[in-house]
């Protein structure tokens, strides 16, 4: 009985770790294949509305049960920090869509192929964590920590070339925006990798 009720918490994770991994992928084959921005921005809507929900539940169990399989405060910390990177997604999808930025550039190809790689990690780290194989989850958390430092310099790069190369100021206030959101998605993926280091520390 105690196992099946706790792990409600390692299901819900997995589940909210799946949905970031295919909202990434999502943003790839919007950046990569250039279409309907509004249709992928529609169905990546829809997995950061499952993501609530599965938020909502950990909240809930939390609400009822004494005895949870890791600390309580990381349980909501970790569940909050991945719910924060899938809100970043859609927020940065709905931006493609509304500023209608449905033309290749590269650098959001690059950002978008990290995010890929970023969502991967992550998942594979929260795998980890229920089957309580901590060691091996430092690896994720240092390749997390890397790839917020290459999208940070990522961004530097754009800026610059941005602001060297576009002439229309609107549409290089729409480009920034664009670039700033996606790469902030990396900041709220490392603050999830930072309270999966203290889980791992705590054993």
């Amino acid at each position: 009985m105690f196992r099946a009720k706790t792990n409600i918490f390692y299901e819900h994770l997995r589940l909210i770790t799946k949905n970031v991994a295919d909202a990434a992928v999502l943003f790839q084959r919007n950046i990569e294949n250039p279409g309907d921005t509004g249709e992928y921005a529609e169905r990546i809507r829809i997995l950061e509305h499952m993501g609530d929900g599965y938020t909502h539940v950990v909240g809930r169990a939390l609400d009822r049960m004494f005895i949870t399989p890791i600390e309580r405060d990381d349980l909501m910390n970790l569940t909050g920090r991945l719910d924060d990177v899938l809100d970043g997604i859609e927020a940065s999808a709905g931006i493609l869509d509304v500023y209608n930025l449905g033309e290749p550039d590269g650098y959001l190809c690059s950002f978008a192929r990290m995010l890929v790689e970023c969502a991967g990690e992550l998942r594979q780290a929260v795998d980890l964590l229920t089957r309580k194989k901590y060691p091996p989850i430092y690896r994720h958390i240092v390749r997390i920590n890397a790839l917020e430092n290459e999208a940070d310099h990522l961004k530097r790069h754009a800026f610059r070339d941005l602001f060297a190369a576009e002439k229309d100021v609107r549409r290089l206030m729409q480009k920034k925006e664009a670039y700033e959101s996606i790469s902030s998605v990396f900041v709220q993926a490392e603050a999830a990798a930072g309270v999966l280091a203290i889980i791992v520390m705590r054993g």
